[in-house]
C-alpha cells in the first residue's frame, strides 16, 4: 500500500514539473497564430483567430528580411563554438582522465572551481582581452569564449575514466600505436554517447547566448538570434515602429526554438552507453 501510494505521488509530481516546463512552450505556440490584437486581448492559453503564416511572412520580411541573418549567425556561431568546444573537451577530457603529468590533479582541481564561477562573471573581462586583441565587433569574440566549456572537460574525463578499460589503451599502445593514434582510434569512437551529450550541451549554449554577444557586438549584421529578437523588443516597447511588431517577436521566438529540437531528436539515438561492454575480456 505505501508503495503504491509513492508511486502514484511520484507521478503527480512528475506530471507537475512536466506541466510546469511545457506550459511556456504551448503559451508561445499559441502565442505565434495571434495577430498583434489577439495577442494582447485574447485569452492567453488558447487560440482564436490563426495568423500563423502571416506572422511568418512578415516575420521574415521585417527589416529586410534580417531575421534570416539573425539565424544564419546563430547556426553559425552554434555550429562552430559546439564543435571546437566539444574537440577541446574530448583531448582535454581524455588527458585528465588516462595520462600522467605534473600538476594533473592541481589543474584538474582548478577545472572544477572554473564550473563554479557565472558566464556573466567572466563577459567584462574578456570584452576587455579582446578589445586589446582588436576583436571587438567580430565573430571571434563570440566563438573564442564559447570554445571553453569546463563542465564539457570534466563530464568527459569521468566518462573516459569510468568507460574505457585501460587495458583497451594499453594493448593498443602494444601494437605500436602512438599516443593520438591510441585517441583517435580507440578512445575517440568509444566516447561517442559522451561526444554527442556536451555537443548538444555547447550548441545549446552558443545558440541561448545573450549577454556575451550583447556586450561584444553592435553590428545587426552579426547579432545572433537572441540579441536581435531584443533589439525588435526594445524597439516595439519604446514605440519605434509600433506595437504590430509584438506578434512578430514571438513567432520568431518559436522559429528560434525549432532548430533545438531538431537537433535532439536528430541527435538523441547516440545517447547510448556500453559501447564498451565486452571488449575485455
Amino acid at each position: 500500500m505505501n508503495l503504491r501510494k509513492g508511486s502514484a505521488a511520484a507521478h503527480v509530481v512528475m506530471g507537475l514539473l512536466a506541466i510546469y516546463f511545457l506550459l511556456p512552450f504551448w503559451w508561445l505556440l499559441v502565442a505565434a497564430t495571434k495577430d498583434n490584437t489577439g495577442l494582447f486581448q485574447s485569452a492567453s492559453l488558447w487560440f482564436s483567430d490563426f495568423h500563423l503564416i502571416d506572422n511568418l511572412r512578415i516575420l521574415f520580411e521585417q527589416d529586410g528580411g534580417v531575421y534570416l541573418t539573425w539565424l544564419r549567425n546563430s547556426a553559425f556561431y552554434a555550429v562552430v563554438s559546439g564543435a571546437g568546444a566539444t574537440a577541446i573537451s574530448a583531448l582535454a577530457g581524455y588527458a585528465f582522465a588516462k595520462l600522467r603529468f605534473p600538476g594533473r590533479n592541481a589543474l584538474f582541481a582548478l577545472l572544477l572551481g572554473l564550473i563554479m564561477v557565472p558566464a556573466t562573471a567572466l563577459v567584462l573581462p574578456t570584452y576587455l582581452l579582446m578589445s586589446q586583441a582588436n576583436l571587438v565587433d567580430t565573430i571571434w569574440a563570440v566563438i573564442l569564449p564559447s570554445l571553453l566549456n569546463p563542465f564539457g572537460v570534466y563530464l568527459l574525463r569521468v566518462y573516459v575514466h569510468d568507460s574505457i578499460p585501460d587495458e583497451m589503451l594499453e594493448a593498443a599502445r602494444i601494437d605500436g600505436a602512438g599516443e593520438f593514434r591510441v585517441f583517435t582510434s580507440v578512445a575517440l569512437p568509444a566516447m561517442k554517447p559522451a561526444l554527442v551529450t556536451v555537443l548538444l550541451f555547447s550548441m545549446v549554449a552558443s545558440w541561448n547566448n545573450f549577454f556575451l554577444p550583447l556586450v561584444m557586438l553592435s553590428d545587426d549584421q552579426l547579432y545572433p538570434l537572441t540579441v536581435g529578437l531584443r533589439a525588435w523588443y526594445m524597439s516595439a516597447i519604446m514605440g519605434n515602429g509600433g506595437a504590430a511588431t509584438f506578434s512578430v517577436i514571438v513567432t520568431g521566438a518559436l522559429v528560434a526554438i525549432v532548430p533545438l529540437i531538431v537537433a535532439f531528436l536528430m541527435l538523441q539515438r547516440y545517447w547510448r552507453g556500453g559501447l564498451t561492454i565486452g571488449s575485455v575480456k
